[in-house]
């Protein structure tokens, strides 16, 4: 049942499990000022205690317009329970997956639940909690700070500096290093993922400009068009224009390679074919940008 509490009585102790966005919190509070809160807070505990678990925008929100008394709503008495089902609903409401594993860390860690016994509340597969559970040692706690105080967005953690650290070997220092450069520059993600791109491929001289805060810079040259080099020839340019068109599309597949929402057999039989074409043509492709890599590092 809903019930209208003082802020003052609420426990902020999981605000740092949940990610901060700016722009979020600027409309919410839009909203807020001319409608009120129309949903409840919710959290957990009982007589008299309220841990709170989602509602930590509003509730901040709350407190800048001067709201005393806010709609709370208790999920259950347990602090664990509560949790379990604050994730079975997060379909239905903005959880990310790394809010997702934050919490399931906190149950497992601190509740002393298992795998298995996650999974089955959840009513989930083990994998699906094992997945979670496996992203934050990935991550260094500096990076997880950033993340979560809204500098830099999980997206590009998640399917771009995780690709580099999988297929590329990667460290987790070289991630940090890269997350302080360009942490609470308001980047957008595609910004973030040309300076990546190019921070861990490219020439050591571009990953010292990043390191020493040469952002703008780093964007200005990773933005300016190919074209514009009047010395090259059309053929030169078309030549240019295949290599970033490549580079891209390279990216995109071995992100989506992974996607497990692909189910029809009409779409698998397909793939099958054309996944099967550019394999017969993999080792000649490195071959030749190989090749071509060391001649044209060495003009």
């Amino acid at each position: 049942m809903v019930e209208q509490v003082e802020i003052s009585s609420l426990d902020k102790r999981y605000e740092g499990h949940r990610i901060r966005s700016t722009g979020i919190e600027k409309s919410l509070l839009l909203s807020i000022s001319a409608h009120g809160i129309r949903e409840p807070l919710q959290g957990v505990g009982s007589c008299g205690e309220r841990i709170l678990l989602d509602g930590f925008k509003r509730l901040r929100c709350a407190k800048k317009l001067n709201i005393g008394i806010v709609p709370y709503l208790s999920l259950a008495d347990d602090e664990p329970v509560g949790i379990i089902e604050l994730l079975r609903i997060s379909n239905a409401r903005s959880l990310s997956i790394l809010e997702q594993a934050r919490l399931i860390d906190e149950l497992m860690k601190v509740h002393q639940m298992s795998n298995a016994e996650i999974a089955g509340l959840l009513e989930r597969s083990k994998a699906w909690v094992s997945v979670r559970a496996g992203i934050l040692s990935q991550m260094s706690q500096r990076v997880m700070d950033k993340i979560f105080n809204g500098q830099f967005p999980v997206y590009s953690f998640m399917y771009t500096l995780r690709q580099f650290m999988r297929i590329n070997n990667v460290k987790k220092s070289e991630i940090d290093e890269f997350v302080d450069a360009v942490a609470g520059r308001h980047l957008s993600t595609r910004d973030i993922d040309l300076l990546a791109n190019a921070y861990f491929k490219g020439p050591e001289h571009f990953r010292e400009q990043i390191k020493n805060g040469n952002i703008s810079w780093g964007l200005s040259r990773l933005k300016q068009p190919y074209r514009s080099s009047g010395d090259c020839t059309q053929r030169e340019r078309q030549m240019l224009t295949a290599l970033e068109i490549t580079g891209k599309y390279m990216q995109r597949l071995i992100l989506k390679c992974n996607d497990r929402r692909f189910k029809s057999r009409s779409f698998y039989a397909q793939a099958n074919l054309l996944s099967g074409g550019i394999l017969r043509q993999l080792d000649p492709f490195t071959q030749a940008i190989r090749q071509f890599y060391d001649r044209s590092r060495q003009t």
